[in-house]
């Protein structure tokens, strides 16, 4: 290893951070507030041997920097950092240990879980406050200096999804291809297998319109899990937030290409892509945990440390860290890697986990926090859709509906209420809000019913199959004695716990799976279902499979017929979603007759055909009942009546059939029965007139459309 020659390097900029090539050289700039001094260490070209240390020669702004002439994409480097070593003051500088530049828009290697990674000496009897000065840079990964240039084929049909008829696709970019017959061997659970043609092609026939992919970010997985054979498969452990991570590219030395190629097939295809992304913690854990990047280059600015104990961090997300986004430079990171996501990956959106923490400064949650004003005033990110998960573990963590105007937020209150509903634990009173986009939630401020994103099901937690397969988790396979994972799934196993040869039982569990399918793309505001749930994927009762990356999370894709006629019955619920407007208004629902209109937008029937009484919301025991949503309702802010389609959507929740009274309603006298989740496939041509009974059968739900007179 040799010390740079002074001619080499130059006073360069402190902006952009990261690594910057220009076509003749590479600029690096690196924050750091608390640092005396900043190393860019180069290496060779497998990654192994560090060939030069160059300190950067310039501070500015509390940005050291410097830039090379001869530097440029595919260099591997690194930085070691030095400073003081005092963590009762929140300091942990160690120089001797490589570090991943924060703003890297690539890494190279994997982590090798060694005693070298940590800042502290193993088992010192100090612990953490020892100093450790064994070399990591043999055992971490690295970055890499890249070429952003990139041409972006198939762009000239990317198209902004409206909300309203956003329906939202959770995947997992390595599983939802493991085992893929028609996706080459060779490019199985990688970018390129996701934006191969027969992937492309299945999804876009499902008719959902946004692909939302759990993490993709470089992320560790934790030596304790690796020590029991298994891996975090899901991904939510970063340690680079401008990094796809490597482990799922297929060509490694073309992963932003094949990240951007899988991106561009999407958009020809006409499909939106959003990123799960993990901005509320890193994966340095806490103060025992590794030192590989952020912690090296300064803790006191990138942790929440506790104001007294600085030696301690402060956990709202049970990791172990909590990143510190009440830090203008941390604010900038994250809305730095946003942005670079959005134009230079042309992603479409993004999914913030434990989005509740990133709002959080020295009180609790706060809506005037710093992250949620500069998401608010950025022209780029004002023009993405952006989830919150809205809660966390720390106090005050739970946030549902308290998101400020242009986010959007998971809606947990859907997912519960319709699991009990369908297992016959909720009444019509508590599902009936639900249905409406939860407006005692989210409708204030000019929010709108798509700030809701209604789910009954996601990553974590049962899969829908699952949901009504099991009473109880059965997480063995994760080597925790079935301790860990959430004990209060809200599911009913329909008499048998697991698999089973009764068609009587199966045919129960598939009229259950068609009722949430159809309860959920029925639903006024955004539906967001989990890849797989189409054709009853399985994970054999395992309802927290982060560290399973095998047959367990993977999607199968050997469908038998009822599988088949499940996809069909869900492409045909999406298909009657995008046609019929009323089922997504950009209204709430209120209930309230307008008398200048001469019209009310929601109706509850109850069996009998007619409008539900207060005893009737009163009766804990009503579980058959009908939505009735006007097509003439105001669909606007312009005072005039609509024009969309009328419709009924029936519930029963009852163990028995209900005789259901079909009701009058202004503008026709028949009902076109579109839905009868009693029919495997859903698909009927039937119509009955206003005062008909229809026999509904139990545990099962209904959708009509109103035939307009004729004149």
């Amino acid at each position: 290893m040799t010390l740079a020659a002074r001619s080499r390097i130059h006073e360069g900029l402190p902006y952009p951070q990261g690594a910057k090539w220009d076509g003749r050289g590479t600029n690096f700039a690196l924050y750091s507030a608390n640092a005396t001094k900043v190393e860019l260490c180069l290496f060779d070209a497998s990654g192994t041997r560090e060939v030069e240390r160059i300190v950067l020669p310039e501070y500015t702004d509390e940005i050291y920097h410097g830039y090379l002439h001869d530097i440029g994409p595919a260099t591997i480097y690194g930085y070691r950092v030095y400073g003081p070593y005092e963590p009762q003051n929140g300091h942990r500088f160690n120089p001797n240990k490589l570090l991943l530049d924060p703003y890297a828009r690539a890494h190279v290697g994997e982590l090798t879980w060694n005693p070298a990674c940590f800042g502290y000496t193993l088992g010192a009897e100090d612990g953490d406050l020892s100093f450790d000065k064994r070399d990591s840079a043999a055992f971490v990964p690295k970055s890499v200096v890249i070429d952003e240039n990139f041409e972006w084929h198939g762009e000239r049909l990317r198209r902004v999804v409206p909300w309203e008829a956003t329906i939202v696709y959770e995947t997992h970019v390595r599983g939802y291809t493991k085992l893929h017959p028609r996706v080459p061997a060779e490019l199985r659970g990688t970018y390129a297998g996701l934006g191969s043609p027969a992937v492309i092609d299945y999804i876009k026939s499902l008719g959902v319109t946004s692909v939302e992919l759990m993490p993709v970010h470089a992320f560790v997985s934790d030596d304790l899990l690796l020590q029991k054979g298994l891996t975090n498969y899901w991904g939510y452990n970063t340690i680079g937030f401008f990094a796809p991570d490597p482990r799922y590219a297929y060509g490694p030395h073309r992963i932003l290409a094949e990240f951007k190629e899988m991106v561009a097939r999407f958009h020809e295809a006409g499909l939106e892509v959003i990123l799960d992304v993990v901005y509320n913690h890193t994966a340095e854990g806490n103060e025992r945990g590794p030192t590989l990047s952020f912690r090296g280059i300064d803790n006191a600015s990138y942790y929440r440390l506790v104001p007294d104990q600085k030696r301690y961090y402060i956990n709202d997300t049970g990791t172990g860290n909590t990143f510190n986004l009440s830090h203008a430079r941390v604010i900038q990171l994250v809305t730095d890697s946003l942005r670079y996501w959005v134009n230079e990956m042309h992603v479409d959106g993004f999914r913030f986990d434990l989005g509740t923490v990133l709002a959080r400064e020295t009180k609790g949650f706060d809506l005037d926090s710093g992250f949620l004003k500069a998401c608010s005033q950025d022209p780029v990110l004002g023009a993405v859709k952006l989830i919150a998960e809205p809660w966390d573990i720390g106090p005050g963590g739970y946030q549902v509906g308290a998101f400020p105007p242009g986010w959007a937020e998971w809606n947990d209150k859907f997912r519960d209420t319709v699991r009990d509903f369908w297992r016959g634990k909720a009444s019509a009173a508590a599902l009936a809000p639900r249905l409406c986009a939860s407006p005692d939630f989210f409708n204030h401020r000019g929010r709108k019913p798509r700030s809701s994103v209604n789910f009954v099901t996601a990553h974590d937690g049962f899969t829908l199959a699952d949901l009504v397969t099991y009473d109880d988790k059965h997480n063995e396979a994760n080597g925790e004695a079935n301790r860990d994972g959430n004990s209060d799934n809200r599911s009913w196993n329909c008499g048998v716990e697991g698999p089973t040869d009764d068609p009587t039982v199966n045919a129960l569990r598939r009229r259950q799976m068609r009722n949430m399918l159809a309860t959920l793309l029925f639903s006024q505001g955004t539906p967001m279902f989990v890849a797989g749930d189409e054709f009853a994927r399985t994970q054999m009762g395992n309802n927290n499979a982060y560290c399973q990356d095998t047959e367990i999370s993977w999607v199968h894709w050997r469908l038998d017929e009822a599988a088949q006629l499940q996809v069909t019955f869900v492409q045909r619920l999406i298909a009657l979603r995008h046609d019929y407007p009323i089922l997504r208004r950009s209204r709430f629902l209120t209930g309230e007759y307008n008398a200048e209109l001469d019209v009310k937008d929601v109706t509850w029937i109850d069996a009998s055909g007619v409008e539900m009484r207060e005893e009737t919301w009163k009766d804990e025991t009503t579980h058959c009942f009908g939505m009735m949503i006007d097509g003439r309702a105001q669909p606007t802010g312009i005072r005039q009546k609509g024009s969309d389609a009328t419709v009924l959507v029936v519930f029963n929740g009852h163990y028995d059939p209900v005789p259901f009274t079909l009701p009058a309603c202004a503008g026709g006298s028949s009902w076109s029965l579109l839905i009868d989740t009693n029919q495997e496939s859903g698909a009927l041509a039937a119509t009955f007139e206003t005062g008909d009974a229809y026999e509904t059968t139990a545990h099962s739900l209904l959708l009509f459309a109103l035939q307009a007179a004729t004149a």
